[in-house]
């Protein structure tokens, strides 16, 4: 079958790189790999404060140790929080050491945490163009929800079964940091393999929930100049702007008394948090917003009649309107405060992760100039994006590791219509393995 990009344009011809996989074969090998992750439950679980927050990262972890310790990576160690980090070894010392960092967790969306994921040869005519995720329940995703579907006519494309998220995000990037680490040293062992520096991997859990895991990460551990992560969507995204983020916590405490007995003394938390809420302006929240517009979100509110408790998402990839809207969330606090005097409030603002363009210098600019480079040498569209989320990379760039995000090819993340087309999944194993080339100078 002939090489082609993830758009099904004819890729331009190169010399093959020793050791990788090509065509159908490097498909196989990453859907292989993807089928056996993806069986492994690993959704995060926001309610628990150890990490991981669920066995099934740690047991993923775990199994990608022992196949990074099999191919004969170097430094494999898997923290207490799960926190996998390894090295492939460098055969051109004077190349700089690059890193990729993938997550282990995968979104609690209210579907089932076990994902039973397929390969489908889609055609894009049968069944009115719809691709069937399971025959014997006729779950699917449309095509008149879903048009992007008819751009992957003819080719095969990973699914669930309808009654999950797929989990591209990110075990996606997962299988293709691994497809290529082990590659990397399959070549390098039979002396096969093409100069490279230090390649650095790090597998952190519960990104879904806050980024908890990247920030227990021993940094010592991922010594890199600059470094990736695959936690983008389809083929061509570069994500070169994430929002500044903050989770805000306000808790306010009433006054309980029987309601027989309550004129003049029962104070209402449950109220107040509301009129709280209503001095917030309903334009400015995630279903009226856009692009690069910013928003404030109340998406959890707990109460009785003694306490309430409401969490509120800030974001703004601008930073002065991202202290704007925190400041204004305060203003907003204490004006509610001043009209209840009888009530108490403790508003905890809590900066999640940073915009990592604030992170960009001309000192390390060169990590995007190199995924530009890639995706024309691959004959891949760029897709510029400032993305309306974040990743550890976000975080990463904050601890002087700029780390932009790449795409893994999927679509729809976060949904039971999550699909992701082999081509795009092999041209995202493509990039990284042309990253590696490209900062060793080849």
């Amino acid at each position: 079958m002939s090489e082609v990009d993830g758009n099904g344009i004819p890729a331009p011809a190169r010399a093959p790189i020793a050791g990788a996989p090509t065509g159908a074969a490097l498909e196989d090998a990453l859907a292989g790999r993807f089928l056996r992750y993806s069986a492994i439950p690993s959704q995060s679980d926001a309610s628990r404060t150890e990490l991981p927050t669920s066995e099934g990262q740690r047991e993923l972890a775990r199994l990608l140790a022992t196949e990074l310790t099999a191919a004969g990576a170097a430094d494999v160690h898997l923290s207490e929080t799960s926190v996998l980090t390894a090295r492939v070894p460098a055969t051109d010392p004077s190349a700089p050491a690059i890193g990729f960092c993938t997550h282990l967790d995968t979104v609690d969306s209210g579907l089932s945490p076990v994902v039973r994921a397929r390969a489908v040869d889609y055609d894009g005519v049968s069944d009115g163009g719809d691709l069937i995720q399971d025959p014997a329940t006729g779950a699917r995703i449309r095509l008149t929800e879903h048009p992007e579907l008819a751009r992957y006519a003819g080719q095969r494309i990973l699914v669930s079964d309808g009654t999950s998220v797929l989990g591209a995000d990110d075990k996606a990037g997962v299988s293709t940091v691994m497809q290529l680490a082990c590659d990397l040293l399959t070549a390098d062992a039979a002396g096969e393999g093409e100069p490279h520096g230090d390649v650095v991997l790090s597998f952190v859990p519960d990104e879904e929930i806050g980024l908890r895991g990247v920030r227990t990460m021993d940094l010592g551990r991922f010594d890199v100049a600059w470094a990736y992560t695959l936690d983008s969507c389809e083929i061509g995204e570069v994500v070169e702007e994430t929002f500044n983020a903050a989770t805000c916590t306000l808790r306010v405490a009433g006054v309980a008394t029987h309601p027989m007995s309550g004129k003049g003394v029962l104070v209402n938390p449950i109220l107040i948090a509301s009129e709280l809420i209503a001095r917030l302006d309903p334009l400015e929240t995630p279903e009226h917003t856009e692009d690069r517009e910013g928003y404030v979100w109340v998406h959890d509110v707990v109460g009785d009649q003694s306490t309430c408790t409401l969490t509120i998402s800030i974001r703004d990839h601008d930073r002065a309107g991202y202290e704007e809207k925190k400041n204004r969330l305060r203003r907003i606090v204490d004006e509610v405060a001043a009209a209840h005097p009888r009530a108490g409030f403790a508003l905890e603002v809590d900066d999640v992760y940073a915009n990592l363009a604030d992170a960009r210098t001309p000192g390390n600019e060169h990590a995007l100039t190199h995924v530009r480079t890639a995706l024309e040498r691959l004959g891949i569209a760029p897709i510029p994006l400032a993305m309306r989320g974040g990743t550890d990379g976000s975080w990463l760039s904050t601890q002087g590791i700029f780390t932009p995000n790449v795409f893994t090819g999927a679509h729809n993340f976060h949904s039971a219509a999550e699909l992701l087309p082999l081509p795009s999944f092999a041209a995202s194993y493509r990039v990284c393995r042309e990253l590696v080339r490209l900062a060793a100078g080849r």
